[in-house]
């Protein structure tokens, strides 16, 4: 190897995830919901652990839903990983959805677009780690309860 070569691959360090996304490990696994939304979603993590995965499977208010939602620290080219824990989702109709994730001892706080938006998730975890119940808050009332069970 030549010496810049050297010096490059030494001046250049493999990023370690931050350990707030690592938090909502709690969420990996198949979920079985039900409530205003019924059907499943699968969190897996992206290879680096740097990503958490959502799978959704969803039947609601007589529409089928199937989508992607990619969850972790936005990092631009060239600068350091913002302090949030933001996502976006993709689904089957086109829809394009971002997110900011926040998990405070047991209870956790999904904002639609921005941290302090009026359309939000609030849920608590059981103490067994099974269970999330909550619900859906949306601006001007309106919204829906939810209740995900672990199953796998």
């Amino acid at each position: 190897m030549a010496e810049d070569d050297t010096s490059n691959a030494q001046a250049y360090q493999q990023p370690e995830p931050t350990p707030d996304p690592r938090s909502l490990n709690r969420l990996v696994g198949t979920w079985e919901i039900s409530g205003g939304a019924q059907g499943r979603a699968t969190y897996e993590w992206m290879e680096g652990g740097f990503f958490l995965i959502q799978h959704v499977d969803l039947q609601q208010y007589g529409q089928k839903i199937k989508g992607i939602e990619i969850i972790g620290h936005e990092r631009p080219f060239g600068e350091e990983p913002g302090e949030e824990v933001k996502s976006r989702f993709y689904d089957n109709m086109g829809n394009t959805l971002d997110y900011v994730y926040e998990l405070e001892g047991d209870t956790l706080t999904i904002w639609g677009g921005e941290k302090g938006s009026p359309a939000y998730y609030r849920g608590t975890f059981s103490e067994d780690g099974k269970t999330v119940s909550g619900a859906w808050h949306y601006p001007g009332g309106g919204g829906y309860e939810a209740t995900s069970t672990r199953i796998e």
